[in-house]
């Protein structure tokens, strides 16, 4: 019996779950979808079926903090192919998300065809970096390095949580926090925890440009 795929789609907004799901299983026959609409029910149903065959994922969704939670998901199921579907078309954007370990970035606006197309390819094996993603700098290089929990500690420490707070919100003592932050510095080559925060705030995505319609 032939495999059926199954997908995950994390998109915040119904009507494009919908319609990705529907290119999905008019290519994929008899694919079951799974959908979230947060960052946490992404995860969540990443660890219930970690043998999704892609995760077709919304950078501006709850929870996401940018590309801190594509990094996050990366490296907490490094075997799940990560294919972006996006509204924000900023190069640098584009970059880091194959910094992170996307297989595949579609903007938005794609035709349904397409969408399913580069979803057929990626599941071949194939990764669709466009020229404009050229090598990762310095700081995407060594944020590569972090693991997830050293992930949920920075993305904490972003949202301006003292280690107290970390530690609460991670159900993990105070001095594990120390100790993950003074690893997080090493790691990324910084100085101080402001430095740490002001270089992953530039994780962010670049602000929505205001609608002509």
């Amino acid at each position: 019996m032939a495999h059926a795929e199954h997908f995950l789609v994390a998109d915040d907004h119904p009507m494009v779950r919908d319609a990705l799901g529907t290119a999905l299983r008019q290519s994929f026959i008899g694919a079951a979808i799974t959908a979230a609409g947060t960052l946490d029910q992404a995860q969540l149903a990443l660890e219930r079926e970690p043998e999704t065959d892609a995760l077709l994922l919304d950078l501006d969704m709850p929870g996401m903090d940018g590309l801190t939670g594509l990094a996050l998901l990366r490296s907490s199921h490094p075997t799940v192919p990560i294919i972006v579907v996006s509204a924000a078309r900023d190069a640098a954007v584009v970059r880091r998300a194959y910094d992170f370990g996307a297989s595949a970035y579609i903007d938005k606006s794609a035709s349904l065809e397409e969408i399913a197309r580069i979803v057929r390819a990626v599941l071949d094996g194939e990764i669709f970096a466009p020229p404009e993603a050229r090598p990762a700098d310095s700081f995407v290089q060594r944020a590569t390095q972090l693991t997830p929990q050293q992930w949920r500690v920075l993305a904490l420490m972003v949202q301006g949580n003292q280690n107290k707070q970390i530690a609460h919100k991670l159900g993990i003592g105070e001095a594990t926090v120390k100790a993950h932050v003074t690893v997080i510095l090493r790691k990324l080559g910084v100085r101080s925890r402001t430095q740490a925060v002001i270089e992953a705030r530039g994780l962010a995505l670049p602000a929505a440009e205001p609608s002509r319609t």
